[in-house]
């Protein structure tokens, strides 16, 4: 099973920040998606794209918003995402500040790829294709990031940078009056091939304000950093990755692991703590995201997603279940379907 894609600790705090600006009670959301305080404090950390997916969907019942995702640019600093934000903010021209988000786009989420294409018309097309699986609200994804680029290329220029058209892959709502508003005056087509903001190529030699040249090497150099530490798995995944393999109908431990990946059961303890996680939380993070994926599966019963999982008795299942989402596995399913 391939390892999750993932979000920047940091977007994934903005999430967080805009739904409570939205009235929203953000210890009860981390409860529901089963992610501690703790794994926040590092703005360079990641959170799997499947916890940030139940992330959208706790936020919009709690705050009743159902254009959150449209509504998140104006709720937030659209130039506060992170490293990639001072790359961005110290590139000389809007173009060359595409450039980067493009380059860099992983470090924010690695679910979505942006790409930056030239039109025949005197045209630019920023365009966004989604690549991983676990992306099931795909509105959600694509509405967040088409808003904050559009807010962040204002704040960059300090101009009111518009666009001529704004694409979404996903079916028209029923109302669109916030894309209207948000994007205004863009034209707006829903059930396109795909997504994308079309602007006049102009705008790309608009240059960025107080961009600092000295500071650019030092930001991109952090970028390059993080985007080196992305491609080589660290050993919270490759733990998850064998605890996966393992989960066959009982539950790995911690000694076994260890031994499959040729270390001591203190020293990997202690390797996991460096990261600043523990076994049993990644093993919950398995089983969280498999029981998830399980739910959705009508001919699988509850009973049997908890052996599945390497659950002695399906009430510890239904337990833990419990607390890692809030819900038992029956309401999440009714839910879910």
């Amino acid at each position: 099973m391939v390892a999750a894609h993932t979000l920047s600790v940091s977007s994934f705090n903005l999430i967080l920040f805009g739904a409570r600006l939205r009235g929203a009670d953000t210890d009860a959301l981390l409860t529901a998606v089963g992610v501690t305080a703790e794994q926040l404090k590092d703005p360079d950390g990641r959170i799997p794209i499947p916890v940030v997916q139940q992330l959208w969907r706790e936020a919009i019942d709690a705050t009743n918003d159902a254009h959150l995702s449209l509504h998140l640019c104006e709720l937030i600093n659209p130039v506060a995402v992170g490293v990639l934000a001072y790359v961005m903010m110290h590139c000389p021209t809007l173009g060359k500040a595409f450039e980067k988000l493009c380059q860099y786009q992983d470090i924010v989420c690695e679910g979505v790829v942006t790409e930056g294409v030239h039109l025949a018309d005197n045209g630019f097309a920023l365009r966004l294709h989604i690549i991983s699986p676990d992306i099931i609200y795909p509105d959600h994804a694509l509405n967040s990031e088409l808003s904050i680029y559009q807010a962040a290329m204002r704040a960059l220029t300090g101009l009111h940078v518009i666009a001529r058209e704004v694409h979404f892959e996903y079916p028209r709502p029923l109302d669109t009056t916030e894309h209207a508003r948000i994007f205004a005056p863009a034209r707006l087509v829903f059930d396109a091939p795909v997504t994308q903001m079309i602007l006049d190529a102009d705008w790309l030699q608009t240059p960025v304000l107080n961009a600092n040249p000295a500071l650019f090497p030092l930001f991109e150099q952090h970028a390059n950093d993080l985007m080196a530490k992305l491609r080589q798995p660290s050993l919270s995944a490759r733990v998850k990755q064998e605890i996966l393999s393992l989960l066959k109908g009982e539950e790995p431990t911690l000694a076994l692991v260890a031994d499959r990946l040729a270390m001591g059961v203190r020293t990997l303890q202690l390797h996991l703590k460096d990261e600043g996680v523990t076994y049993q939380q990644l093993l919950d993070e398995v089983r969280r995201e498999l029981a998830v994926r399980h739910l959705r599966e009508p001919h699988l019963s509850t009973t049997d997603i908890a052996y599945l999982l390497g659950f002695s008795e399906p009430s510890v299942f239904f337990r833990s279940f419990k607390r890692w989402t809030g819900q038992t596995p029956g309401a999440y399913r009714t839910v879910a379907a």
